[in-house]
């Protein structure tokens, strides 16, 4: 018989993990405590709308190569529509539309950049110094970025609506504590090292939707047990292995194998307090800073733009995604506010009062609000901060039949879809490895021009 394998956990990482697995003939077993996969990146049904609504946009670029294997894989690449152009909106109601041209990077994005109306030249020119010094220093070199780009002579208006806007959104942190080994990761892979490594790509369905049928068709032709509303209660752990799971209904599990692909916080408070005292990798996790987001959910009696995306500059919310007309007379728009620590002091009924209020400025068209929801996610992810990868343990655990999985672990990346199935595909082959069959899961990034 083939090893059998446990997933704990069913977010993108899990699944990753799984996936990769179930494809090599392994007897893969994936428990979920959520009754729907997808983790925080998934949906929740909404009573008032009756719709499945994503508690968070997200979104991904053409540089996430594994998401895209995996949603190639598993048969929803379709409902995934990227995007050609971007549209960034300031206070004064200008729009700027950025697009690539046919050119190899990065001068593909060189008049798109050259035509943004909310950097004067000597911004410009301030970014172009920046970005050459970005592309030609050390990928593993970390500080304060805020440091770096100092020493680096950028402007205000640089920092706060070139350098600020892109990064607040791609690391969900703030442009005072991102490090730079991520901040650069960000610019050379998105903007500066091919063509496509920008272009965003959005979901056209709720996120709940891409672990719909698709995917469950695809574990069940591959066998894969799924069990949802089964959370984890504790790992029992004896002689430096995992000897079981125990979930909350009272149930315990057994297999030769173990992914956590848990958030870092609940794999801390479910495994045994003398194994992450006794090991360096489980207890630093305890020093992983969160970072949250808030999205505020919005339906207006008519449309406030015709278009299908807007980036907004030196205002409070930071994208709007239009989703259109999802009943008779109401038309749905998602606001998200990325790092937003500093809401929570304010509250719900604040927050959405200024979002809302914000909206009506930028888009005058009398729309009529029915109402609206904001959601936070508190945990959403980890804080990019310089030398945060001294607190990512790699995919191998201490114990020895227990991989770990999560964006959170060693991956390269930061906290995104793409770095949950890198760390999904490395943990599958980390224990590919220790089994002593060594596979490489992880798809290559994007090369050349």
């Amino acid at each position: 018989m083939p090893p059998s394998v446990l997933v704990l956990g069913g977010g993108l990482a899990g699944l990753a993990a799984t996936v990769a697995l179930a494809g090599q003939g392994l007897a893969v077993r994936l428990v979920e405590a959520r009754p729907r996969l997808g983790g925080r990146a998934a949906s929740f049904d909404d009573p008032a709308s009756g719709l499945l609504l994503d508690a968070c946009q997200h979104v991904s670029m053409g540089c996430c190569t594994n998401l895209d294997h995996l949603a190639r894989t598993v048969g929803v690449r379709h409902l995934l529509r990227p995007q050609p152009e971007l549209y960034f909106l300031t206070p004064d109601r200008r729009v700027s539309r950025f697009a690539a041209d046919p050119l190899p990077a990065p001068l593909h994005l060189g008049r798109a950049f050259l035509g943004a109306h909310f950097l004067s030249l000597a911004d410009k020119v301030a970014v172009g110094w920046g970005l050459a010094a970005l592309k030609a220093a050390s990928a593993t070199h970390d500080e304060p970025f805020l440091a770096w780009l100092g020493r680096h002579r950028q402007t205000e208006t640089a920092l706060r609506r070139f350098w600020g806007l892109v990064l607040v959104s791609a690391l969900n942190e703030t442009l005072d504590r991102v490090g730079f080994r991520y901040a650069r990761k960000v610019f050379v892979d998105g903007f500066l090292g091919h063509p496509r490594g920008f272009q965003v790509e959005v979901p056209t369905v709720p996120l709940g939707r891409l672990y719909g049928e698709e995917l469950r068709g695809w574990l069940d032709r591959h066998g894969v047990a799924v069990a949802l509303g089964q959370g984890v209660r504790h790992v029992v752990v004896e002689g430096g292995r995992v000897a079981g799971v125990q979930l909350r209904d009272g149930t315990t599990l057994t297999a030769d194998w173990y992914v956590a692909a848990l958030p870092a916080d609940r794999l801390l408070g479910v495994l045994p307090p003398a194994v992450v005292e006794a090991e360096p990798a489980f207890r630093r996790l305890r020093d992983l800073e969160p970072s949250p987001i808030t999205s505020v959910h919005c339906w207006f009696d008519r449309p406030l733009t015709p278009l299908p995306h807007v980036v907004l500059v030196d205002t409070l919310g930071q994208w709007l995604f239009n989703r259109g007309e999802v009943a008779p007379g109401e038309h749905y728009t998602q606001v998200v506010i990325s790092a937003a620590r500093e809401l929570a002091p304010l509250g719900n009924d604040e927050v959405g009062r200024r979002v809302v209020a914000e909206l009506a400025r930028l888009f005058p068209v009398g729309a009529r609000l029915l109402r609206h929801r904001v959601v936070t996610e508190h945990n959403a992810t980890f804080s990019a901060v310089a030398g945060v990868d001294r607190l990512r343990p790699g995919q191998g655990s201490p114990l020895a039949n227990l991989l770990l999985a999560g964006d959170w672990t060693a991956t390269g990346w930061p906290a995104t879809m793409e770095g949950a199935v890198r760390s999904g595909y490395l943990a599958a082959g980390e224990l590919c490895r220790r089994a002593g069959a060594p596979r490489d899961f992880v798809r290559p990034d994007l090369r050349g021009s």
